[in-house]
């Protein structure tokens, strides 16, 4: 099971708004970009103030709101390509690198919570999750390169990642996760084992499709 199959009924919420988009002009790449450098203050603004300001916990509760944001963005992102005469080969580089930088830049800021919650463990196993979630996208845009799909098996997709991060930074923005605990540690634990299984989820459906093509 993955929050991704729940797409089609979300898209379908989208699409009036999507179809004005179009009629603005708004472009796939412009929503793209855009999802990608909010990601990317976003992280920022969450290390700084995690550093520098330690009561300053409510600033993480921009994290689950603007994570539910960006999925949206990615879905019109998509149906303005998709049904609006938008695709392109940049647009696709942007779409699948952009994702993996946005992925990346809010991943990287609670390797700072971990450090301030007085977490070490959690600091290798959260870069891991990181490593480990560029590696589950990598997989799936082999699909096409093999002559398979492009590959959104969960069980930690990219929607159920964004799913358990926001749940993570709400968590910390009422202060529900108190220093001392090892928290984060079995969190990002399970997050580990959770992306090496849609890995192995990913290159086994791409294999048995190819298998009985």
């Amino acid at each position: 099971m993955s929050i991704y199959q729940l797409k089609s009924a979300f898209q379908q919420l989208l699409r009036p708004l999507v179809r004005q988009l179009a009629r603005l002009g708004v472009t796939a790449n412009a929503v793209t970009m855009a999802a990608l450098l909010v990601s990317v203050a976003l992280g920022i603004l969450l290390c700084v103030a995690t550093l520098l300001h330690s009561e300053a916990r409510w600033v993480w509760l921009l994290l689950p709101v603007w994570l539910f944001i960006r999925m949206a963005l990615n879905a019109i992102d998509g149906m303005l390509a998709r049904e609006h005469g938008q695709q392109s080969h940049l647009g696709a580089i942007l779409n699948e690198v952009g994702d993996v930088l946005a992925d990346a830049a809010l991943l990287l800021p609670f390797m700072i919570l971990a450090w301030y919650l007085d977490e070490a463990l959690a600091v290798p196993l959260i870069l891991a999750s990181l490593i480990l979630s560029m590696l589950t996208e990598y997989i799936a845009v082999l699909g096409p390169m093999l002559g398979a799909s492009r590959r959104y098996d969960g069980p930690l997709g990219k929607s159920d990642r964004a799913f358990a991060l926001g749940v993570l930074g709400l968590a910390h923005g009422l202060a529900w996760l108190p220093s001392g605990t090892s928290l984060l540690s079995w969190v990002f634990a399970a997050f580990t084992l959770l992306l090496l299984l849609t890995c192995v989820k990913r290159a086994r459906a791409m294999l048995s499709e190819v298998k009985h093509a």
